[in-house]
């Protein structure tokens, strides 16, 4: 039995419409974290022009490796081993867009500032960042159940937590991108498009 995950069924068609939108123009994505492998297979299944390459780190690859090679279409590559925090250049080299989902709350801010990094340093010119999760605007909460999933997670890593929407905007300035897009998203969720 391979991991699976309710929330990823639940909101892989309400990202694939965006990322079908914002993802038009490119020829290859990187995907950060990729979890069970659900949304690789999903989106590499319906945007058939992209090279999908899903990273994760070492530990859960095996899992996600078995579902890329079980349920993959052939656009969807072996995944690859990526720790943000570790040093030296990202395993795929270039690609046009970046996609990650539900990491940036479970990542410590030292991970998420070394993520920006990275993604700076991997998107071509014109490349796409897509981020999808919960975010605090002018440090507040968007619902009740997303302060109360904020405080669940820093009891259990004071690192994590839901990150500031305006901070994570500097961040990718400082990486060479600008916001273009911040769609509202079911449960709470954002899904943000940043652009070099």
């Amino acid at each position: 039995m391979l991991p699976f995950s309710e929330a990823c069924e639940r909101n892989k068609d309400p990202i694939l419409a965006i990322l079908r939108e914002a993802l038009a123009g490119c020829a290859d994505v990187l995907e950060i974290g990729s979890g069970t492998g659900q949304h690789a297979v999903h989106f590499a299944r319906h945007l058939p022009w992209l090279e999908w390459q899903p990273t994760d780190r070492g530990e859960y690859l095996g899992s996600l490796a078995a579902r890329v090679r079980l349920e993959g279409p052939p656009n969807l590559r072996q995944p690859l081993e990526l720790d943000v925090l570790a040093d030296g250049p990202w395993p795929a080299g270039k690609a046009d867009a970046v996609f990650s989902a539900n990491t940036l709350h479970i990542m410590s801010w030292d991970a998420v500032e070394a993520a920006f990094r990275g993604i700076g340093a991997l998107l071509r010119p014109g490349g796409v960042l897509a981020i999808y999760g919960p975010f605090r605007y002018g440090g507040e909460f968007t619902s009740a159940s997303n302060a109360e999933f904020d405080a669940y997670l820093r009891a259990r890593d004071p690192d994590s937590g839901i990150r500031d929407a305006e901070a994570v905007d500097g961040l990718a300035r400082r990486n060479g991108l600008v916001l273009s897009h911040d769609h509202a998203m079911p449960a709470n969720n954002q899904l943000r498009i940043w652009r070099r």
